[in-house]
């Protein structure tokens, strides 16, 4: 159970249990509960985005039965490689009930399984990812509220950190409406933040779907506003994993924006 609120907004604080319901030894939480609700709204849009590329039913099944689990399993080994201390023992690594997955290695995870597929059945890799690209984002949207039921993955009241530079960030909390309490502590809800930040995203990219001008474009278009909100968004957590002195997602992010607005230059040049 943590307590929970927004005091400037006359919100809590309030308590939330990890726990959704138990039948006998076995707990559900709502962690589980809500990934998998991102999970299956995602696949819903990329179904529905799918129709024109044109894939079959069957083509889409295959595609969503082995990213699914593929994804899963690159969000964890991201998590454990990136943090070996907290798993002493070999069979920690499988405990995934415990907690330990990270956005960027199941986006990894999941593009190798879209990979292997589409390898297969032979079928244009750029066009099925962009069908699948903004139901990731709505993955991510929905899936972030996991982390307010376990009240995780907050940012911390204090310097601000980008890329290895620290900056006072004490007025981007002083007069913020949207400041959190966790357990009397007050945090910036980085959850909010990037769930709105996907959602402003997902709007975005559905209404110029219309005038995608080549395969890949969609694709591009989600690296770059991902990979941007993402690496701004991660200087304010406390929990980011680290390479020497610089947040590994914060990183990842830079790059992908970086790497976006470049690709996508280079094409209007060329049109």
């Amino acid at each position: 159970m943590n307590l929970v609120g927004f005091p400037r907004l006359g919100l809590g604080p309030f308590s939330i249990s990890h726990t959704a319901f138990s039948i006998g030894f076995l707990s559900v939480q709502w962690y589980g509960i809500i990934i998998v609700l991102g999970m299956a709204l995602a696949c819903l849009y990329a179904f529905w985005r799918m129709k024109s590329v044109p894939l079959v039913v069957d083509d889409m099944l295959d595609i969503a039965l082995v990213c699914i689990p593929s994804g899963i399993v690159g969000a964890r080994l991201y998590y454990v490689l990136t943090s070996l201390e907290n798993y002493p023992a070999f069979w920690d690594v499988f405990k995934i009930w415990e907690g330990g997955l990270a956005i960027y290695g199941g986006i990894i995870g999941g593009f190798i399984g879209i990979f292997a597929v589409c390898s297969h059945k032979k079928k244009s890799l750029l066009r099925v990812l962009d069908c699948i690209a903004p139901g990731v984002m709505i993955g991510q949207l929905v899936g972030r509220w996991g982390n307010f039921v376990n009240a995780e993955a907050y940012g911390v009241i204090g310097p601000y950190d980008f890329l290895g530079h620290t900056f006072d960030a004490a007025s981007l909390a002083e007069h913020n409406p949207f400041i959190m309490t966790v357990n009397g502590m007050y945090v910036h809800p980085t959850f909010l933040y990037e769930s709105v930040w996907n959602l402003i995203g997902f709007l975005l990219i559905n209404a110029f779907w219309k005038h995608k001008k080549y395969d890949g474009q969609i694709l591009l278009l989600y690296l770059t506003w991902y990979g941007f909100g993402r690496a701004v968004i991660e200087g304010f957590r406390g929990d980011s994993l680290y390479i020497g002195s610089l947040r590994i997602s914060q990183l990842l992010a830079f790059i992908c924006f970086a790497a976006g607005c470049m690709t996508s230059a280079f094409s209007f040049a060329g049109q």
